[in-house]
């Protein structure tokens, strides 16, 4: 199990140093910004497709044939950062990544899930501490190696580091995954099923307030003339309360009802994405640290809440189809909030994300009531 979270781990090191580099590739290369963009987004529409579309071949039996694609695929985008000096070939390389990333992440979590089906909750709980150990660690290791051995660097570390994972693959992969199945199944088979639709409320309301958090936090702090260096130390410790709370996230949410815990955890984070509207500088910094504290609860409830809700052969393509509608949910949210937040200030599209929050958690609970099997989980 630990060597499955390792691979979640690697795997968002792989985005996270992509992420951190992308000012050098548009200085090194005189990209604009707006190539700069495509590139980011390249991965993201790619991570989406593969997510919701291919995971279901994980519930076929094939989790750790598209755990070694997905590898292969990753491999074979950062090879080709390596040597990509036109637009659109960093672009391709972006796209092979992304679609390689949004293959393993599924089939990973399906075995989880399998795997030890009574600790799933503590166990999606530390795969998120790792996938979010490997995301604070990308930017420093892409960072050291690109400062030392130049840009290209750390493509060509994470490269060879793919490549010797691919065989150890099935090493670390169960063979007694009694519930997989060759009969085809469509997503949309999911998405009637009210829990399922319960889980991708409570995901929107996790993934509206991450997508503004991402494009408006630097903004609002620096508009608040927060020094550069404060944005930074809160952008780095946001993430650090998931690496200690996660699994304990997990595990009460299987325990209590994962509806019970998002419930709660996102009507804090509801509570503090308002404060963030009215408040001073001060206030806001000490609010950032408990809604970070709320959605390292938040997480793996919902990973938990969509592993209950889902058939079992259909397990890894619930847990892609959550983690494509976040991912679309969260660009969504950064490119709208931004537009709001320009037009008509801070406290109209901090409140606003507050209250979108809550009416999507509210619709939740209701969905999740709605589902015979599971109702008496929510009281």
């Amino acid at each position: 199990m630990v060597s499955l979270f390792f691979l979640t781990a690697l795997m968002s090191m792989g985005y996270g140093s992509v992420f951190t580099l992308l000012a050098d590739i548009r200085d090194e290369f005189s990209f604009t910004s707006g190539q700069v963009g495509i590139i980011a987004a390249a991965g993201l529409a790619t991570g989406v497709a593969s997510q919701s579309l291919l995971a279901r071949y994980s519930d076929r039996g094939y989790a750790i044939i598209m755990m070694r694609m997905g590898l292969a695929f990753a491999t074979a985008g950062m090879l080709w950062m390596v040597f990509a000096t036109q637009f659109w070939e960093w672009t391709a390389a972006r796209l092979i990544l992304g679609l390689g990333s949004g293959m393993v992440g599924p089939a990973v979590r399906r075995i989880v899930i399998t795997r030890d089906p009574q600790n799933l909750g503590i166990n999606l709980g530390r795969q998120t501490s790792f996938d979010v150990a490997g995301f604070i660690l990308g930017p420093v290791v892409a960072a050291g190696l690109s400062t030392l051995f130049g840009l290209r660097a750390p493509f060509l570390f994470l490269c060879i580091t793919y490549a010797i994972v691919i065989p150890l693959v099935a090493r670390i992969a169960p063979d007694h995954d009694t519930t997989a199945s060759d009969t085809p199944h469509r997503v949309r088979e999911l998405l009637r099923l009210p829990a399922v639709q319960s889980t991708i409320m409570a995901a929107v309301a996790f993934y509206l307030t991450i997508g503004m958090f991402e494009a408006l936090w630097a903004i609002l702090l620096s508009d608040l003339d927060a020094p550069t260096w404060l944005i930074g130390v809160t952008l780095s410790l946001f993430t650090m309360p998931m690496l200690v709370f996660a699994p304990k996230g997990g595990a009460l949410a299987q325990r209590k009802g994962p509806i019970n815990i998002v419930t709660l955890s996102v009507a804090v984070a509801a509570f503090s994405t308002f404060i963030y509207g009215v408040s001073p500088l001060w206030v806001i910094i000490i609010f950032s640290g408990i809604h970070a504290v709320a959605d390292a609860y938040t997480m793996p409830a919902n990973q938990v809440a969509m592993a209950i809700a889902s058939p079992p052969e259909q397990i890894a393509a619930g847990q892609g189809l959550l983690g494509a509608i976040g991912l679309a949910v969260a660009a969504v949210s950064a490119l709208a909030g931004a537009a709001i937040y320009d037009a008509y200030g801070r406290t109209a599209i901090f409140t606003g994300t507050a209250i979108a929050m809550m009416i999507c958690v509210l619709i939740a609970r209701q969905r999740w009531r709605a589902q015979p099997a599971l109702a008496d989980i929510v009281d």
